[in-house]
């Protein structure tokens, strides 16, 4: 996995290049790049003129058509599922709804149905899903396959993990690595695992969506926290006694930020559609006080980046979720709000970028789980017993 990962960063490398690289010895690199290529991990590409005499390195990359990653979101009231290569690239898509009932047990059976569903679209004699990943609102203990807590589903100590791999139990993903994390969380390594290196570290992504949260990337590893929570920035208190949130305190920054914080009439609002979709639609007709909320809105979540780049001094900050498709009238005052900020104090704003992968950011991140843990720190199995989860990244394992 050391040869798979510099790969990844380095593609195009030899053999040779590789054992200096990571300081094994020739022999023992190509025996290693043997099994690799036989398992669907690596491929080789046209030979090199070098101009040298002798034989000529032939170039390495990763695959990207045998082994497919598997990710998962899943949102307030629906999944979506999409299969990626190694690399990155998207192959397939799927989405459904899981009921209006929104409970743990209707979300499980569509997101099945969707993962089988993607399955029956690879080519069994050549293609093989390595992983699963799935992206969960909200805390989740990951070694224990456990959501902690969902506030906008209201879901506690949901064993997700065992209820999902018995649902698959029976179907062609029976036995498959399975990981879970939060959606803000895998999201961040999405952005990590797939974009081209560059300074990112701190990496933070915030999501915005129905709730509000943020994965945060220190030193190439996901901080998760003690209990799953790191990165419930949505909860962070912006306003002394403000309006009400979900988790039940006020003022937080998703009571503040959220597309309900953006609805000013709510007797006019369609019961049929979600707030966000109302503020859609409020802001394509030029409704006047809906604007000036998105506004008020973005001023809040520029005060929250401000507070987050006080905190961790990130080389690059990611903006994703289905909230900043509003645009400009959303963004620029949070931009706006945040350069103040940083000029007041005489500092360069940290870097703020939207999510190259869109829609399918948390859904893709979680297949970027997938590779992050079985290329990089596999979990330990906890003891029984045992009720605080350890990993290879908590014992200093790179």
């Amino acid at each position: 996995m050391v040869l798979v990962r510099h790969l990844c960063a380095n593609p195009g490398l030899s053999r040779a290049d590789l054992a200096e690289a990571v300081g094994l010895t020739k022999s023992t690199v190509s025996l290693l790049v043997r099994e690799l290529l036989d398992e669907g991990w690596l491929l080789e590409r046209e030979i090199v003129a070098t101009g040298d005499l002798g034989r000529r390195p032939t170039p390495l990359f990763i695959d990207p058509s045998r082994l497919v990653l598997l990710g998962a979101e899943v949102d307030i009231d629906s999944v979506r599922v999409v299969t990626v290569s190694l690399t990155g690239e998207v192959l397939s898509r799927a989405s459904a709804n899981h009921g209006s009932t929104k409970s743990v047990k209707s979300c499980v059976a569509a997101l099945t149905a969707a993962m089988s569903k993607l399955c029956k679209q690879l080519d069994p004699a050549r293609q093989r899903i390595i992983g699963i990943g799935v992206g969960l609102p909200g805390g989740v203990d990951e070694a224990n396959g456990i959501l902690r807590f969902a506030p906008n589903l209201a879901w506690r100590d949901v064993p997700f993990g065992d209820l999902l791999r018995e649902k698959i139990a029976g179907t062609a993903l029976a036995g498959t690595p399975l990981f879970l994390q939060n959606e803000a969380d895998v999201a961040a390594l999405g952005e990590l695992e797939f974009s081209a290196p560059q300074a990112s570290d701190p990496l933070l992504y915030v999501s915005l969506n129905q709730g509000v949260g943020a994965g945060v990337i220190v030193g190439g590893r996901l901080l998760t926290g003690s209990r799953g929570f790191a990165g419930e920035v949505g909860h962070i208190v912006l306003q002394l006694n403000g309006p009400a949130c979900s988790c039940g305190r006020r003022g937080c920054a998703e009571a503040l930020i959220g597309p309900r914080a953006m609805l000013q009439r709510s007797d006019e609002q369609d019961p049929a559609l979600s707030p966000l979709a109302v503020v859609r639609e409020r802001l394509a007709a030029g409704d006047a006080p809906t604007l000036k909320a998105i506004n008020k809105a973005g001023s809040y979540l520029g005060m929250l980046l401000q507070n987050l780049a006080a905190a961790y001094d990130p080389a690059r900050i990611v903006l994703g979720g289905a909230v900043v498709e509003l645009g400009d009238a959303f963004l620029k005052p949070a931009l706006k709000t945040l350069n103040d900020y940083a000029a007041a104090a005489n500092l360069e704003p940290p870097l703020v970028q939207t999510s190259r992968f869109g829609a399918d950011a948390v859904a893709v991140g979680a297949a970027a789980l997938v590779r992050h843990r079985l290329t990089r720190n596999v979990l330990v199995p906890v003891p029984e017993g045992q009720a605080a989860a350890r990993s290879t990244r908590d014992a200093g394992i790179a």
